[in-house]
């Protein structure tokens, strides 16, 4: 068995796999895994993640992927979020001690960065998705509706779509309320919100996000498999339509030279697997053509480094600003984030090192460097009043521009499985059919899948796919009141 893609859905498939009894050999091209959610270090000794990303208590493949990793201790779980809009009105998004779907109700009403008439559109809204259970009739719309549109077909006010629902999906689905499908947008608030109490709670890595995946290589390797960095594929080889063979270049350390294997997952980003495909192959088959269909979302990080504390929070979400959120790295991580810019000298009391997420950042990606830090850098400082007169050490940005596949309306049909019409080709990847959006949750999802497509098709069928977060409070009777009318 073959894995091409070191992301979260090949290293998915290839820790299920090899659990299965499956050699697995993974071949990643650049020189440590992860992918698009991977850290790295900056050449005066700072460990960057390249973006911040974060875990929710819905993703219950994603937490059993950490389960099986070993990794599970490096994530801390927050019940509580923090808004913070520019006239410093906090607002705060917790559990209460009601049941499920009520369960935010107090929070909710104490919402200080909306208004009465803010707070009533959007219980109608949520009423419109506890009635439905998820599945607003409008969401079958041939062709799909935009989540703007659907939240304007229910009189959202103004503040309630940039202050609530825009904060909130930008977020977790990387792409604006207009060119978001709303069944994507509708899910996150049923799994998140409403149909369980612990399901919006936020999971954050506390350690760079390269060290997630320490045991991912230990876990492949002991059963006999083979993890090899550095090692970009250069062609697919198909004969009588089946996988023939997979041809490396010398950056191996050795002359190019073909791989085989009995069946190969390919977990690479969409547009860098319809480029390696012969034309002819990409052609012939729709689910392969559509592949063009798919558009890329930005996302941008920039990291700031203070001379001293300026911010006490985990992390906050930011109203009317470009700035999303900001994320405490040293109370996050500890000591190791709070290194001087002096690369070893260690001065961990003295200096902040922050995090700010723009999500669906496409006004961002002409601008410069300098440009977008003293954007930011003006909306931390007013959301921080400490950040005013502390200095900024340091400051680096870091640009996505294909950080994930755009969510629009309808694009679930240009996404194909994790079969193909090719024998011996297997395909992961968040933009596979996996039922969820642009996720780390989607990515594993779409490992997890992939690898039971490889042991179907060997007549070894065996399940690694996790269940949703089963419903709770008076969800769960409400789930089953529903399961006897059918």
């Amino acid at each position: 068995m073959i894995v091409i893609g070191g992301g979260l859905a090949g290293l998915a498939a290839g820790v299920a796999l090899a659990e299965a009894g499956w050699r697995v050999r993974l071949f990643e091209q650049r020189p440590f895994l992860g992918g698009r959610a991977t850290s790295y270090v900056l050449p005066s000794g700072e460990h960057v993640d390249n973006c911040q990303h974060v875990t929710l208590g819905c993703c219950t493949n994603l937490e059993d992927f950490y389960r099986r990793v070993g990794a599970t201790n490096k994530i801390k779980y927050f019940d509580r979020l923090v808004f913070l809009d520019p006239q410093g009105r906090r607002g705060e998004m917790q559990a209460g001690l009601l049941p499920a779907p009520f369960h935010m109700t107090g929070s909710f009403a104490a919402f200080a960065p909306l208004t009465l008439a803010d707070k009533l559109s959007i219980a109608r809204a949520m009423l419109d998705i506890l009635r439905s259970k998820g599945h607003p009739a409008d969401l079958l719309e041939p062709g799909g509706i935009s989540m703007l549109a659907w939240l304007e077909r229910r009189g959202q006010t103004k503040a309630a779509i940039e202050r609530f629902w825009r904060v909130i999906l930008v977020s977790a689905l990387d792409e604006e309320l207009g060119r978001t499908d709303a069944c994507f947008g509708v899910d996150v608030f049923w799994k998140a919100f409403l149909s369980n109490r612990t399901g919006y709670r936020m999971g954050v890595p506390t350690v760079p996000l390269a060290d997630l995946y320490d045991g991912c290589k230990t876990a492949i390797e002991q059963k006999g498999g083979e993890v090899a960095l550095r090692s970009p594929l250069r062609r697919l080889l198909i004969e009588n339509g089946a996988v023939a063979g997979l041809e490396f270049d010398n950056s191996r350390g050795d002359a190019a030279k073909t791989e085989t294997a009995d069946a190969y997952v390919f977990a690479l980003p969409h547009s860098a697997f319809s480029e390696l495909l012969p034309g002819e192959i990409r052609d012939r088959h729709p689910q392969f053509a559509n592949l063009r269909s798919l558009r890329d979302a930005p996302i941008t990080g920039v990291h700031f480094w203070f001379d001293r504390t300026v911010m006490d929070d985990p992390f906050l979400t930011l109203l009317d600003t470009q700035t999303q959120w900001i994320f405490n790295k040293t109370l996050l991580y500890g000591d190791a984030a709070g290194r001087s810019v002096a690369s070893g000298d260690q001065k961990s009391s003295a200096t902040q090192y922050l995090q700010m997420v723009i999500s669906a950042s496409y006004e961002l990606l002409p601008k410069s460097r300098q440009e977008i830090i003293d954007i930011c850098l003006r909306e931390v400082r007013q959301a921080l009043p400490k950040a005013r007169e502390a200095q900024l050490v340091k400051a680096t940005v870091i640009k996505e521009t294909a950080a994930t596949f755009s969510p629009e309306p309808g694009v679930d049909r240009w996404r194909p499985p994790q079969t193909s019409p090719v024998q011996r080709m297997f395909l992961a990847g968040d933009w596979t059919a996996t039922g969820w959006p642009a996720t780390m949750e989607g990515a594993v999802r779409s490992g997890y899948l992939a690898a039971e497509a490889v042991l179907r098709s060997s007549g070894a069928p065996q399940e690694f796919l996790q269940e949703d977060l089963a419903p709770d409070g008076l969800m769960k009777f409400w789930a089953r009141a529903a399961i006897r009318k059918r």
